[in-house]
C-alpha cells in the first residue's frame, strides 16, 4: 500500500454520495461481485464495466457522503480501484473505506491537473502527480497503514493477535 504506482484517473466531482456508489435497490442482491457493476450508475451507467484494476478515482470534496453503507467502499475495492483521491471524505465513510482495506488520499490540487484517462503517480503519504505538475500529500497514521498494508481490519485483528 505504500509503494508507489501509475494509474489511469477516472475524474468525478464533487458530492459523490452513497446512493451514486451503490444505489439502494442494488442492495438486495446477494454479493458485492452482484452489485458492482451497477456502481455510479445513477451518475454514469456505463462506469463500472469500464473501470479497470488498478485505476484510481479523482474526485471533489465531500466524497462517500451520505448513509453509511459499508457496501460503497467494499464495491470501489471491488471494482479493482486501487486507492480514491478526493478533496475531502465523509468521515464514516473514511472509516469504512479503511476498514476494507481501500486506500484514501485527501488532496485538493490533482483534481485540476488532470482529465479523466490521464495517468497520474501516486506515492502515498509523499505526492500524487499528474501531467507534470505533483501536489504533496499528507500520510496516514501507522495504525490506519497497518490496517490497509493488512488488507483490511479484519484482516490485521487477525494478524495482531497471531490468527494468521
Amino acid at each position: 500500500m505504500t509503494e508507489a504506482f501509475e494509474a489511469r484517473a477516472w475524474v468525478l466531482g464533487n458530492d459523490i454520495d452513497t446512493d451514486i456508489i451503490i444505489p439502494t435497490e442494488y442492495l438486495a442482491l446477494k454479493t458485492i461481485d452482484d452489485m458492482k457493476p451497477y456502481a455510479f450508475s445513477p451518475l454514469r451507467p456505463e462506469l463500472a464495466g469500464q473501470i479497470k484494476p488498478g485505476d484510481v478515482i479523482v474526485a471533489g470534496k465531500n466524497f462517500g457522503c451520505g448513509s453509511s453503507r459499508e457496501q460503497a467502499p467494499e464495491i470501489i475495492k471491488a471494482l479493482g480501484i486501487r486507492c480514491v483521491i478526493a478533496k475531502s471524505f465523509a468521515r464514516i465513510f473514511f472509516r469504512n473505506a479503511i476498514n476494507n482495506g481501500l486506500l484514501l488520499i485527501e488532496n485538493d490540487g490533482i483534481q485540476e491537473a488532470v482529465q479523466e484517462g490521464d495517468r497520474i503517480l501516486v506515492e502515498p503519504g509523499k505526492s500524487v502527480s499528474g501531467n507534470g505538475k505533483s501536489f504533496p500529500v499528507a500520510s496516514l497514521p501507522q495504525n490506519l497503514l497497518d490496517i490497509l498494508e493488512a488488507g483490511g481490519l479484519v484482516a490485521a485483528m487477525r494478524k495482531r493477535n497471531g490468527l494468521e
